[in-house]
């Protein structure tokens, strides 16, 4: 079933749920990359990284001039060697995507996030360093 967002009119498709829950639960993806289909005032599922895809393949994913969201499940060793991972929500803005398009993706965050029940840590990106692989370290440790 799909249901609107107040705000932006924006609704999450039940691929995107489905997906998300198959990443936490069953570790089928590295990360998962989702749009925003304007046509279908849509939330969709864009692309999945394999289990062994690394972050540099999850980032090379995304856009340079256009906004996406995205979910990466990264994992760790702790100091006391405990092999952990933590699922990251990634909204990606860069300054070179267009107006309506920002203004989308940021009215319709929130909400899309609370339906990806399982999430640890959030980031916002307008560009590559904020979300370099040493800021997600730095979040985990």
């Amino acid at each position: 079933m799909l249901q609107a967002n107040a705000a932006s009119g924006m609704s999450v498709s039940d691929e995107c749920k489905q997906k998300f829950m198959e990443l936490k639960r069953k570790k089928t993806y590295r990360y998962i990359v989702f749009k925003i289909d304007e046509k279908l005032q849509q939330i969709t599922l864009e692309k999945t990284g394999a289990p062994g895809a690394s972050y540099e393949d999850f980032t090379t994913e995304l856009p340079e001039n256009d906004c996406r969201y995205g979910v990466f499940d990264f994992e760790f060793t702790t100091e006391d060697n405990c092999q952990k991972s933590k699922i990251f929500f990634i909204s990606w803005s860069p300054d070179t995507s267009r107006v309506k398009a920002k203004m989308m993706y940021a009215s319709s965050k929130d909400r899309f996030r609370r339906e990806l029940d399982g999430v640890h840590y959030e980031l916002q990106a307008t560009d590559a360093s904020e979300m370099d692989i040493e800021v997600i370290k730095d979040r985990v440790s």
